[in-house]
């Protein structure tokens, strides 16, 4: 099916048959479970796919006709993007616009590469904190990173939500909450 670009970037939220909220697929690839009948449109979406005889709107949530086990990793992986969209993409020091990540505990020292050890930076405060603690030189965290838990972390990632998924993934708000 030759469509157009769709104009949003959300994709569509794919629910288990028992509506369980299970990953986030392209708007192409939800267009090819409704064709192949292996899911059903649950919400409609804006886009809109069209070929020669057909003319298909782009569902925003759809629902698997079977049943899917999947089992879950219980931890979201590590990511640039992902630390970005944790810790809004603000610098964890200054709180302006961050452009780097940077390891609380340099990794020179024994620093890991974890959730808890990793924030989002501006270039300037990641060269001037250098190979140093932000205790060594008298900087305080705003907040204290941690890894992300919920649901809606493990199912979109660093994603921004499509707000038609709120009552899928069983939160009010637009944003993803670390």
């Amino acid at each position: 099916m030759a469509g157009i670009r769709p104009t949003t970037n959300y994709g569509a939220l794919v629910l288990n048959a028992t509506y369980e909220p299970l990953c986030v697929v392209s708007a192409r690839r939800a267009v090819v479970l409704l064709l192949t009948s292996k899911a059903i449109a649950v919400t409609e979406g804006d886009d809109i796919f069209r070929s020669e005889r057909q003319t298909l709107r782009v569902p925003s949530v759809l629902r698997l006709t079977r049943y899917v086990r999947v089992p879950y990793h219980a931890h979201v992986g590590l990511t640039r993007r992902a630390v970005f969209a944790r810790d809004g993409n603000r610098c964890a020091y200054c709180q302006g616009p961050a452009e780097t990540i940077d390891h609380v505990i340099p990794r020179s020292r024994g620093g890991e590469h974890i959730w808890t050890n990793v924030v989002a930076a501006c270039a300037r405060c990641n060269h001037l904190k250098g190979n140093r603690t932000p205790a060594e030189i008298g900087w305080r965290l705003h907040v204290a990173p941690r890894a992300p838990q919920g649901a809606a972390w493990r199912i979109l990632g660093h994603r921004v939500p499509d707000p038609r998924w709120a009552d899928w993934l069983g939160w009010a708000g637009a944003e993803v909450s670390a």
